[in-house]
């Protein structure tokens, strides 16, 4: 008799990121009071960025969305102006992501608008767009903007067509696009690109999943498995590998993992729950996470991608009462880092007209930068020109450090640059947090660079700000929760400035020191 030994595996992986959690906001950081739009469209209706934060609303003839500054929390005013320059129910929204002053629009009115957003936010109702793209003849259900290349924009409609546009151009009505690609049979549902845009992928209403390359439209590779029908999609591009979301033979949710190579077979087929929502998967090429929502769900689940078998490997749920509609990701460069966060999600509870800020958090005991779940990430900075993509230039993102201080923010003017715009350049809005020591290092640099303590022009038009807005455009507290909030927000800002000038102090005494050292040991030699 023969025995067979059984060798013992652990059932779990080891993971920086095994622990992650999801932590909401308090009810004073949500966006309350906002009237989400009713929309039956499968898309998140919220767009995010470090700036601002739009979301479809409902209205009474034509469409309309809300721009909000990120740090407008709280009861939002139900009469706040809105961007309405549709005539349709607006359908999808994105902002550039490489101008966070400028954000793309699509509507059942067949067209695609493109407008400026002021520094300090929509004061009164936008009506006309900086661009208008029309070349759709049904409604528009989807955008996207080019990962690298700087002002070329994507979209889709219920004409089955896809459009490529070229925003460069000196004309505000752009009738033909620079490229159109028919080879869709139905309604497309989603598209992504991969990291340097040279290849994007859709999915179908006829079941298909197809690879193509852009700028010509050719397709590389179709996908169409019987026992998988996707309905979202996205290019895991670091890993070669793409991802899709759908429904099962027998209707269960389910998500496939394709080789980018190969898409005849699937690598896995998962099912995840017999729910009829649809899901909504957001990938992290830099923690290589996938977060998985369901439309009506209130849980979320994640995951982590790897190059190997199993491929994908469960970490945690979070779990939530309210069902959710959409969601919105704000950029890396907008995480708060100190806090070891990783992704923030914002989520639309349409039931109680509720924006809430959810942010995925590593747990650490240190306070410091955490370099090993911060790599260089993609900045704001285009890698091409809209020409240059144009004639068959490839080139991967920019990358950028999340190390606070490692990067300068642009200013208004720099982003919006060739754009047309009218209002008063000289203002910039910097990232909360760099707001106030932005601001007295410029001072302390003018009285440095003017011995006559002069404050130039360009130094006298500057607004103060404390904690992130304008002084002239801060609300004031309406409730007690609100004045202990705007309380410690500037003791953190006294504190911060505190600091910031006794290291001034510091330097001065040393460069005092130096002067002395140097005329002491000057003196000798001319004697």
């Amino acid at each position: 008799m023969t025995v067979s030994k059984m060798t013992w595996r652990p059932q779990y992986r080891s993971s920086k990121f095994r622990h992650v959690f999801g932590k909401p906001a308090t009810k004073e950081s949500c966006y309350d009071g906002v009237p989400i739009t009713r929309s039956v469209q499968d898309n998140n209706f919220c767009a995010v960025n470090p700036r601002f934060l739009a979301v479809i609303t409902e209205c009474a003839g034509g469409g309309a969305f809300l721009v909000l500054t990120v740090n407008h929390t709280g009861k939002v005013d139900p009469h706040h102006p809105r961007v309405s320059g549709h005539r349709g129910n607006v359908l999808d929204v994105k902002w550039n992501p490489f101008n966070d002053y400028c954000i793309a629009s699509c509507s059942e009115d067949t067209t695609v608008k493109v407008w400026e957003i002021p520094p300090h936010g929509v004061l009164k109702n936008i009506t006309v767009p900086w661009k208008e793209l029309q070349g759709h003849s049904r409604r528009v259900g989807l955008i996207e903007w080019h990962p690298t290349a700087k002002n070329i924009l994507f979209s889709t409609a219920y004409d089955y067509q896809v459009m490529i546009w070229n925003l460069d151009c000196p004309e505000q009505v752009i009738k033909n696009p620079v490229r159109t690609i028919s080879h869709h049979t139905d309604v497309v549902l989603s598209m992504s690109f991969n990291t340097d845009g040279s290849l994007f992928a859709t999915t179908c209403k006829d079941r298909k999943v197809r690879l193509m390359e852009p700028r010509s439209g050719n397709i590389l590779q179709e996908a169409n498995c019987k026992t998988h029908k996707a309905g979202k999609v996205l290019i895991l591009g670091n890993l070669k590998m793409l991802l899709t979301t759908g429904t099962s033979r027998w209707n269960d949710r389910q998500m496939a993992l394709w080789d980018l190579d190969d898409l005849s077979v699937p690598l896995l087929q998962e099912n995840l729950d017999g729910s009829s929502g649809v899901i909504f998967p957001f990938y992290d090429p830099d923690t290589h996470m996938l977060y998985v929502a369901g439309k009506g769900d209130g849980n979320m689940r994640y995951y982590e991608i790897s190059s190997e078998k199993p491929y994908i490997h469960y970490l945690a749920d979070y779990r939530s009462l309210l069902p959710q509609k959409g969601f919105g990701v704000m950029p890396k460069r907008g995480l708060d880092v100190s806090s070891c966060e990783v992704f923030r999600f914002y989520k639309l509870v349409t039931i109680k007209s509720l924006i809430e800020p959810l942010s995925m958090i590593v747990p650490r005991r240190s306070e410091s930068y955490q370099e090993d779940i911060y790599p260089m990430t993609a900045g704001n900075k285009p890698a091409l020109t809209a020409e240059e993509w144009l004639s068959g230039i490839d080139k991967g993102p920019l990358l950028m450090s999340l190390k606070p201080g490692s990067q300068v923010e642009e200013s208004y003017s720099e982003m919006t640059k060739g754009m047309g715009n009218s209002l008063d350049s000289r203002r910039s809005q910097n990232r909360p947090g760099m707001l106030q020591l932005a601001y007295i290092q410029g001072q302390l640099g003018t009285k440095d660079g003017n011995e006559d303590g002069s404050l130039r022009a360009d130094d006298r038009s500057r607004t103060p700000f404390s904690n992130g807005e304008e002084l002239a455009l801060c609300s004031p507290p309406m409730t007690e929760n609100e004045l202990r909030l705007k309380f410690h927000k500037q003791q953190e800002e006294i504190r911060r400035l505190r600091e910031l000038l006794n290291q001034r102090d510091v330097r001065v005494k040393q460069l005092e020191l130096e002067i002395k050292n140097i005329k002491n040991s000057q003196s000798p030699s001319s004697l």
